[in-house]
Order: C-alpha cells, then sequence, then structure tokens
C-alpha cells in the first residue's frame, strides 16, 4: 500500500506563475526538461509549500504566504542557507537546488528544494498503516533521537556561529514573543498577560548550552523511508532554526505532544500521532532527552509553558492574517479558538507547578 505523502490542488487565491517558475528553474538547473506538474501541501500553517512534477524528478517550492508579511518572519533565502550549512553534519535536511530573491519571478523570494519522498506522519497515521505499541515506541525514540542529534552538532564548526545570537537567548524569547502576541492580538481571544507575567518571572538565569535548535520540531515535520516507517530519513521546515537553548526546543516540541487521556479541548487540538498506544508520555520525552543530553531536566515547566505559549502566539499571528483576508486556508477560522485553549493549558502547567 502507498503511504507516500501526497499533495492535492492548489488553494484558490495562492496559484503560482508556474511558466516564470520553470524559466527560473531551467535557468538555475539544466538538467529539467518538460513542463511541470503543480500540486499543493496541505500541511504548514505559515509558509506555502508546493510540488513541482517534472518527468523524472520531483521538486518542492517554499515561499511566504500571501499578503501584508515581516520579511524576518518567512526568510526563504535564509531558510534555505541554514538547510545548506546543516547539510554536511547533519543528513536529514533536503538538498536546496535553487533560490530566489529576484521578485520579478513570484513577487516574492523562494527556494526549491529536492522532495525527500516518504511517510510524513500527521495528525493520524496514513489510512492502512497500522504500528504494534512495540513498534510505536521505536518510532517515538528515533524521532526524539533526530532532534537530540541536531542539538548535538557544533554550531562552530558547521559554520553556523552567525545562525543566531546566542547568550541571552531565553530572555529574547520571552520578550519577542511577549511582544509578537500584543501586536497581533484580537478582542476575541485571551491577553495572556498572566501566563506572560509569570513566564518573565520564572525564566532560567542562564541557558543550559547554546546549540543549533529547529524550533519547529514535530512529527508532521520529519520523512520517514516507506520502505522501514521506523526510519526518519528527513526532517523539513527550518525557517525557525537558530543558536539558541536546547531545552526550549524540547519545550516547543511537546506544545504539539498531545497524550490520550488529556483534556478533551486538547485531545481536539492534537495534530501529531502521538496518543497512540506505545509513544511516550511528555514525561518520559524529557527524561529520555535528560538521559541522553546529561542536561538537567527536573524543572521543566517554565520549558512546557513557553512551548505553549509561543504555539499560541503563532496561531494567533496566522488569525489575524486571516481575519484580515491575508491567508486562504478555511481551517484557519477556527485559529482563534485554538489560542485560547492554549492560555488555559499555560495556566493548567503554572498551577500544577504552584502545587508542588
Amino acid at each position: 500500500m502507498d503511504f507516500l505523502d501526497k499533495a492535492g490542488r492548489v488553494r484558490k487565491g495562492e496559484e503560482l506563475d508556474l511558466a516564470a517558475v520553470d524559466a527560473f528553474l531551467k535557468a538555475a538547473d539544466q538538467g529539467l526538461d518538460g513542463t511541470p506538474e503543480i500540486s499543493q501541501f496541505s500541511g504548514g500553517a505559515s509558509n506555502l509549500t508546493y510540488l513541482l512534477r517534472y518527468p523524472g524528478r520531483d521538486l518542492i517550492l517554499r515561499r511566504p504566504p500571501f499578503g501584508a508579511r515581516a520579511k524576518s518572519a518567512h526568510d526563504m533565502a535564509r531558510e534555505a542557507a541554514v538547510q545548506r550549512a546543516l547539510a554536511p553534519v547533519y543528513p536529514y535536511v533536503p538538498t536546496v537546488v535553487a533560490v530566489c530573491e529576484d521578485p520579478a519571478v513570484l513577487g516574492c523570494d523562494f527556494y526549491v528544494m529536492e522532495r525527500i519522498a516518504g511517510i510524513i506522519p500527521r495528525r493520524d497515521l496514513p489510512n492502512g498503516m497500522t504500528l504494534s505499541p512495540e513498534d510505536t515506541r521505536r518510532l517515538c525514540l528515533t524521532v526524539i533521537d533526530r532532534l537530540i542529534e541536531l542539538h548535538q552538532v557544533d554550531p562552530v564548526a558547521a559554520g553556523l556561529s552567525g545562525l543566531g545570537k546566542g547568550d541571552g537567548y531565553v530572555r529574547r524569547q520571552v520578550e519577542g514573543w511577549r511582544d509578537r502576541f500584543r501586536r497581533a492580538h484580537t478582542p476575541d481571544v485571551s491577553d495572556f498577560e498572566t501566563v506572560m507575567a509569570w513566564l518573565a518571572e520564572h525564566m532560567p538565569a542562564n541557558e543550559v548550552a547554546i546549540r543549533v535548535i529547529h524550533n519547529d520540531f514535530r512529527f508532521d515535520n520529519v520523512v520517514l523511508d516507506a520502505a522501514d516507517p521506523l526510519s526518519v530519513i528527513g526532517v523539513l521546515d527550518w525557517e525557525m532554526a537558530t543558536l539558541g537553548d536546547p531545552l526550549m526546543d524540547l519545550g516547543g516540541a511537546l506544545a504539539y505532544w498531545v497524550e490520550a487521556d488529556d483534556e478533551p479541548e486538547f485531545l481536539a487540538l492534537r495534530r501529531q500521532p502521538t496518543h497512540l498506544p506505545g509513544m511516550l508520555t511528555r514525561r518520559e520525552v524529557i527524561a529520555y532527552y535528560g538521559e541522553k543530553t546529561g542536561f538537567r531536566v527536573d524543572d521543566f515547566s517554565f520549558y512546557l509553558v513557553f512551548g505553549l505559549f509561543r504555539l499560541a502566539v503563532i496561531a494567533q499571528q496566522i488569525y489575524q492574517r486571516y481575519s484580515q483576508g491575508n491567508a486562504r486556508n478555511p481551517q484557519f477560522a477556527s485559529f482563534g479558538q485554538v489560542v485560547n485553549i492554549l492560555e488555559r493549558r499555560c495556566r493548567g502547567v503554572i498551577a500544577a507547578q504552584s502545587a508542588g
């Protein structure tokens, strides 16, 4: 049975000038022939991802969302540069084919990379794909190991010392995401002021280390080998990669980690199959990560709350764009409710931490 991730029809309002893209690519890569077919992947809520099918070769095009945006939040040239720099030391990065910074082509920067064809675990495993609890646990550990492997990359040796500012990362993140939320706030969502005050009060004084971090690591950003679904062959979506505290990266990943016995409203937000029998719990993930890295993880509440808060800000930014008519995906209409659920989730983690 074919479990490969598939693209669908391009959404209305998100069409590309295919002739312009084709001409640009053939100028950059003389090995391309024929006329490509174009389709669009439904996954992802920020940058847009398209499949270009040439005879005998599949390519992926990544571009920013349509409408007003801050370039720093959707910097395609930077994302491509990160992938190129990481490729020699982290073999799960897609190969970049071409980067376009000429607005005459699509009106925005974009880049094109080779497709890593495989299985992408989204909200559920593909229809017909089943794993035993034992295999599910193996898959879970393999995915976590890829994050740990990334956090072991030496940014200086990899030529990535300019990727971020490093020291002071935690404070910059708390203050920066606070400011982003306030700018994107709409009257129909919670104001998060209590949560933001708690984060400011409880942030650690120093980072545990400064490493390369992905900043959006989750199951639907990994690609599994179709011939061996327990093997990870690719890690996608490097838009927010930087140098920072690896525990912040783990906290961000756990914001998506919905367990089978979580409260119903949080279960409704599930975007990856972490509810399956055999998956590690959040507590087990943290313990496993600490054992493998040697980082102290005995008090993880701050990182959990920050991860949930940051996810809420991302959802709020998308919801604001949708409310202004600058995002077309109909799924975004419910993101205001998502933000409110995440605020309640933050307060729940804070209450549990306060109770000891």
